[in-house]
């Protein structure tokens, strides 16, 4: 027997503002308790020695390491800029503002 009850669905779809016929609620409280029978099968299943899993595969970092390595100073950085505006780069407006 299913734990959703066709007034539980009907509630919910009140609260999400949508508007349901009496079928849609009828197969909507179908679907939804076989949902809730499938989740409730693996949670049978998953008992505390069983790690909770996000992924199929173990998966590592790839990142390299965060250091401080030398960077380019302002004027190398504007060097072939076309156009610049003291330490910065000049570019035309966009939004027909100055």
């Amino acid at each position: 027997m299913s734990e959703i009850s066709a007034e539980q669905v009907a509630h919910l779809a009140s609260l999400a503002r949508i508007d349901l016929s009496t079928e849609e609620i009828e197969s909507l409280t179908s679907e939804l308790g076989q949902i809730v029978e499938a989740v409730a099968k693996v949670t049978e299943v998953a008992g505390p020695d069983v790690p909770a899993t996000s992924h199929p595969l173990p998966l590592t970092n790839v990142f390299r390491p965060d250091t401080v390595v030398p960077s380019l100073t302002v004027e190398q950085a504007l060097s072939g800029a076309p156009d610049r505006l003291g330490d910065k780069f000049k570019v035309a407006p966009i939004l027909d503002e100055e």
